[in-house]
């Protein structure tokens, strides 16, 4: 692992190319319910991404970075704490539990080594009126959805900045239909951010994206859905929206992931207008594994989309959302940076969201945090031969219901409470088709004892006012 000197000191030479600051900016932008196979570079035979396609051209992506659950909110945890979800105290669904407040984020280490911090979309650690608003945890500025749920519609009445509520002008509370589109306001605010620090101070963009998940609802004149209102698709209906007409829900989810990948491709752009494209690295994931129930029959057994589905090999990751399968972590991962990150680089680097906290600490040159689960993979970003990279001795999750390990190719999973462990070799068997546990005893014994080391007992943070909230859900 890079310690703090070295990584001022690497950081000193790439800032030649930025004379009005030193340390690079940081974009990260995380998609929701972005199926793994779900990018034309990767043969996907319906959906087209140009703009991703040509930033995993320019970047580096990895095959196995994994995410730090199979849900929405405790990714979110393990990606913005560096912890694994026996340490997080945010590990279940429940869209209202928060963060304790002295629980330390991404953004409030870049903000003491001097970053300006912005957060645009979906946070999910906490409500209005909790101890985890995103203001409180490192945060100059968050705009979008606090509590999940709220976040399952484009056409919300509100959204929040800094807990203030911004009225949405015309919308009604229906689901898929209103007059201000949320996104496009999402999307605008992350551009001023990034608009308003270029070249000035270093700086943090954190865009969590609602793209592609929720319920399909979008302005019909959209670039993005015009792309693909008139295709001749088959996909059965998805129980979201049964007001929309037969087939046309997959157009809309096909065209959620072309206006994020439009809206990728604005990022990048801005970063080149501004002129600070070269001292900015940008990091591209999914959340969780891909939703495989949508868009499902017996016809399409793993989705319209297979959003799982090797379109090359035909190989399907298992599972998906909500297990622990390869299917329910197995995210896409692209991660650029010009002049620094060689271009075209595919990596089988072993990773997942813990990870990023002290990457990113590196990246900004300051020590990394105690206390975490992650290891810092800018060794493998920068193919840096001097340092060898740090590897994990296993890789932790769990929820209420599941445990799940990896060591090496080694996978160990134990898919509900009354079951035993499963183990999978991934080198030969990447669909976890064949278990051998009964063949090895020694290593279940070993994955049994690391389970026991990464379990603590969950500890969330606090409601002070439920009222203040998006109604709906307790936190768990």
């Amino acid at each position: 692992m890079l310690n703090g000197l070295f990584a001022i000191l690497v950081f000193s030479l790439f800032s030649c190319k930025s004379n009005a600051q030193e340390k690079p900016n940081i974009v990260y932008i995380m998609l929701d319910e972005w199926g793994y196979y779900e990018m034309s570079s990767l043969g996907h035979p319906l959906i087209e991404t140009p703009a991703i396609d040509l930033f995993a051209l320019e970047g580096m992506r990895f095959t196995q970075f994994l995410a730090g659950a199979n849900v929405c909110a405790p990714a979110r945890a393990a990606l913005m704490l560096g912890q694994h979800t026996g340490h997080t105290s945010v590990r279940y669904n429940s869209g209202a539990t928060p963060i304790k407040k002295e629980d330390l984020t991404i953004a409030q280490v870049l903000r003491n080594a001097g970053y300006a911090t912005g957060g645009f979309g979906k946070w999910g650690l906490g409500d209005r009126g909790t101890s985890g608003v995103p203001e409180l945890h490192g945060f100059d500025i968050f705009f979008g959805y606090y509590h999940q749920v709220h976040a399952h519609t484009y056409f919300p009445n509100y959204l929040l900045k800094n807990s203030e509520k911004i009225p949405l002008e015309g919308n009604t509370g229906h689901a898929f239909k209103g007059e201000t589109f949320s996104q496009y306001l999402v999307h605008e605010e992350a551009k001023n951010f990034i608009r308003e620090y270029a070249g000035k101070q270093p700086f943090f963009a954190y865009l969590p994206y609602t793209l592609p998940h929720a319920y399909y609802g979008i302005p019909e004149d959209d670039p993005a859905y015009l792309k693909y209102k008139n295709r001749n698709w088959d996909a059965p209906q998805h129980h979201f929206n049964p007001d929309v007409a037969p087939h046309d829900e997959a157009k809309r989810y096909a065209a959620f992931i072309a206006m994020a990948d439009r809206m990728i491709g604005e990022i990048l752009k801005l970063l080149k207008e501004t002129g600070i494209d070269d001292n900015t690295v940008v990091f591209l994931s999914g959340d969780n594994g891909a939703n495989t129930s949508v868009f499902r029959n017996e016809k399409y057994p793993n989705g319209f989309f297979a959003p799982n589905t090797d379109p090359k090999t035909e190989k399907t990751f298992r599972g998906g959302k909500g297990n622990f399968y390869e299917g329910g972590l197995r995210v896409p991962y692209v991660v650029r940076w010009p002049g620094h990150i060689k271009a075209g680089v595919v990596s089988d680097f072993l990773g997942y969201f813990p990870d990023v906290m002290p990457t990113l600490a590196d990246i900004a040159g300051v020590n990394i945090p105690e206390h975490i689960d992650g290891i810092s993979f800018l060794p493998t970003l920068l193919d840096d031969q001097s340092k060898e990279q740090e590897k994990h001795e296993y890789l932790y999750w769990e929820d209420a219901n599941q445990v799940a390990m990896r060591m090496n190719h080694w996978k160990a999973i134990k898919p509900s409470t009354s079951a035993a462990f499963e183990l999978y070799n991934l080198t030969d068997d990447i669909e976890e088709q064949v278990n051998v546990a009964d063949k090895h005893p020694e290593l279940i014994e070993k994955f049994k004892q690391f389970a026991k080391l990464a379990h603590q007992p969950q500890v969330h943070g606090d409601i002070f006012d439920e009222a203040l909230g998006f109604k709906g859900h307790k936190a768990k």
